[in-house]
């Protein structure tokens, strides 16, 4: 029997077929793939409509003009798509401005003839929906095993960070997940907060990230903030921060003035609900209590902000 022929036209997804031992399977990818390394020989079937390089509140203004036109984000290559024959297309149903989506895919597929793909689209909004899709593609590749072995190894290592930092102070955490307009992190992130021993102020789990108001920071005033802007690196948070430490709220903050303002990659772990869930747990433990465990990511999943008041 011929082995499956996949695109994953998300990059958590990616991640996750290739956890489960199924990376000879994949045969295209979206352009947010990039890990393993290996992946990036493979075909790139989607762009951006809009330049990913602006600054992010251009990045915001260019997608609120392609929302109010009925446009979508992202495009896909559909004549390079049906050349590649998949049988199966991953993609995501839980955020249309972050990923490609199903109905991006919908539209690619919509002039083919005779047999077509199976779609599997995944809708990870909070931590067990993740460990759903795993066993959700693990099903659709025929790597149940593999998909139970992975959840189980991914509980266990999160379950001995929990275990850690039981009984321990609980500082409070802002995240930031998008700089201007302000964005406060949700979804998966209060879980992984709360598991790391912390305590998210903003965001509800499971349910999408909101619009952050700096009034309502300012009256928080965490003990420690997180910058973690959606498909950016270190670098890219740095050099995007103006816009935020310029505001007159953000000066007064604890946090900003006892240097607990952190800058993580969104791009690489935080924003990629998949296996480098637990990375990202491991690098919040680290921040929220860096005595109780080795700083093993700095430099390369988080980095202290040097300054921004």
């Amino acid at each position: 029997m011929a082995e499956l022929r996949v695109v994953s036209l998300l990059a958590s997804a990616t991640e996750i077929v290739c956890a489960l031992g199924a990376q000879s399977m994949l045969v295209g990818r979206s352009h947010e793939c990039d890990f393993p390394a290996a992946i990036r020989r493979l075909p790139a079937l989607s762009r951006p409509r809009l330049d990913p390089a602006r600054p992010s509140v251009d990045i915001d203004r260019d997608v609120r003009a392609l929302v109010e036109q009925a446009l979508s984000i992202y495009e896909i290559d559909a004549e390079r798509l049906a050349a590649l024959q998949p049988d199966m297309i991953v993609t995501q149903t839980q955020c249309e401005v972050c990923a490609v989506s199903l109905a991006d895919v919908e539209r690619a597929l919509a002039a083919w003839t005779g047999s077509r793909p199976a779609v599997v689209a995944l809708a990870p909004f909070a931590l067990a929906d993740v460990f759903a899709d795993i066993a959700r593609i693990g099903r659709a590749l025929d790597r149940d095993e593999a998909a139970v072995e992975l959840d189980a190894g991914m509980r266990a290592r999160m379950a001995a960070i929990a275990d850690l930092v039981g009984g321990l102070p609980r500082p409070r955490m802002a995240a930031i997940e998008w700089i201007e307009p302000p964005m406060a992190a949700g979804n998966w992130m209060p879980e992984l907060i709360a598991m790391a021993g912390g305590v998210s102020l903003f965001g509800e789990p499971g349910r999408h990230s909101p619009w952050l108001d700096l009034d309502a920071l300012a009256a928080a005033d965490p003990d420690l903030i997180a910058i973690l802007p959606c498909g950016f690196d270190i670098a890219r948070t740095r050099t995007e921060l103006a816009p935020l430490v310029r505001r007159p709220q953000w000066r007064g903050l604890r946090a900003v003035g006892k240097g607990a303002v952190f800058l993580l990659d969104g791009n690489q772990y935080f924003n990629r609900p998949g296996p480098r869930l637990v990375e990202s747990l491991e690098i919040l433990a680290e921040i929220l209590h860096p005595t109780r465990f080795p700083c093993r990511h700095e430099g390369s999943g988080w980095i202290r902000a040097q300054s921004t008041g």
